[in-house]
């Protein structure tokens, strides 16, 4: 039992701490808009932006995303397995997890922010229901032939002549030149209708369709990872495990760094360094909290953790209206150095507002809602099957 509470909480504290990069990463979006990122130069100049940002893109997006995937599947089959141990069926109960997280996803999306994840997690688990029952082998071969497969793809630079791509680029420029000026000023009404109406992919749906295809071979690795973990029963014993930490650190974040600096060296190929330095990040962070973290920090790290979904939506209502113009208008002003203080300083709320909640309360809001749509229960338990 010992050995459970753990891994629990060092699970639970490195979710809290994903948020952390998740929230460093989208703050280029919720800044500059989807697809305004990479176009900073249409924005307002602001010292220190393009330093800023590359670091920003080299340590911290992409690689933050992928270690909630790997966190999502590793506690997909902790779920599984209660389930199990309880009697009852585990694919209908996560099938309207799944469910209830596109739901919440969809509500997300049109209502509040462009950037929602949890449509395309909802819809991955019942692909990743196909691999619960999977050995070991079996799992990591997957995640490394996918995760290969991605890489390769990355070699395969974008042509600036395609035309196809040319008049993508400039439905994009003009997408993006429209959100310079109405997302600062806009009314709520009128930013909501321009993101669910003339979103440059919502008009291209052959792009559309060639990114939900490719979508499943970019994360896909990093989910099949955690189940992975959690069959081998990785992070069980954090003290006895830290030589591993340090060994997958050193390697996988040197690797996963270099992989992204080879951008600069080849312009225009897109190479899987993220989900190599999520892993290093993964590795680093458990060394950490079994070495170095203290019971306070890792109870605090645990709380974000547990409350993760409810911390993720409202990470997106507290940055839209800090950002949006129904709120102070901030978008595009502020420069990516402000944003990064930014996040650092909302972050440091939630993980003190969080320590703070579940000292009173069991559970969080929005997690209660999902447990009671998965266990079908008021209470948000799983109730035993006596058979």
């Amino acid at each position: 039992m010992e050995q459970q509470t753990k891994r629990i909480h060092l699970v639970d504290s490195m979710r809290g701490f994903s948020l952390l990069g998740i929230l460093l990463a989208n703050m280029l979006i919720f800044q500059y808009g989807l697809f305004g990122t990479d176009k900073l130069n249409l924005f307002p100049a602001v010292a220190g932006n393009s330093i800023f940002y590359e670091v920003t893109v080299i340590l911290i997006e992409g690689s933050f995303m992928p270690i909630f995937a790997f966190l999502f599947g590793y506690s997909l089959l902790k779920l599984k397995e209660g389930l199990v141990a309880q009697g009852r069926k585990p694919g209908w109960a996560l099938s309207r997890r799944f469910l209830l997280l596109m739901s919440l996803g969809t509500l997300h999306s049109v209502y509040i922010w462009e950037g929602d994840i949890l449509i395309y997690y909802g819809g991955l688990g019942f692909l990743l229901l196909l691999f619960l029952n999977r050995k070991p082998k079996t799992l990591l071969v997957w995640a490394i032939v996918l995760m290969s497969l991605m890489g390769l793809l990355g070699f395969i630079s974008d042509s600036p002549s395609d035309p196809s791509i040319i008049e993508m680029d400039k439905e994009t420029l003009t997408y993006v030149q429209e959100t310079v000026t109405l997302y600062p000023e806009g009314t709520y009404s009128e930013i909501k209708h321009h993101r669910n109406t003339e979103s440059p992919i919502k008009e291209d749906p052959v792009f559309l369709i060639a990114l939900l295809l490719l979508a499943p071979l970019i994360s896909l690795p990093m989910f099949l990872l955690g189940i992975y973990a959690a069959k081998k029963s990785w992070f069980q014993n954090p003290d006895m495990e830290s030589p591993m930490y340090a060994k997958g650190a050193l390697i996988f974040i040197t690797l996963g760094i270099g992989l992204k600096l080879l951008k600069f060296v080849f312009p225009g190929m897109v190479l899987s360094g993220g989900p190599v330095l999520s892993i290093g990040y993964i590795m680093a962070f458990a060394l950490i909290y079994s070495k170095l973290m203290s019971p306070t920090w890792r109870s605090r790290f645990a709380a974000v953790g547990k409350l993760s979904l409810t911390n993720y939506l409202m990470q997106s209502v507290i940055c839209t209206t800090i950002f949006y113009g129904y709120g102070l208008g901030w978008f595009g002003k502020i420069g990516v150095s402000a944003g990064i203080l930014l996040a650092v300083l909302i972050y440091s709320v939630q993980l003190f507002a969080s320590s703070w909640y579940v000292s009173h309360f069991r559970i969080g809001p929005v997690e209660r809602l999902l447990r009671m749509g998965t266990y079908f229960t008021l209470s948000g338990k799983v109730k035993r099957r006596i058979s």
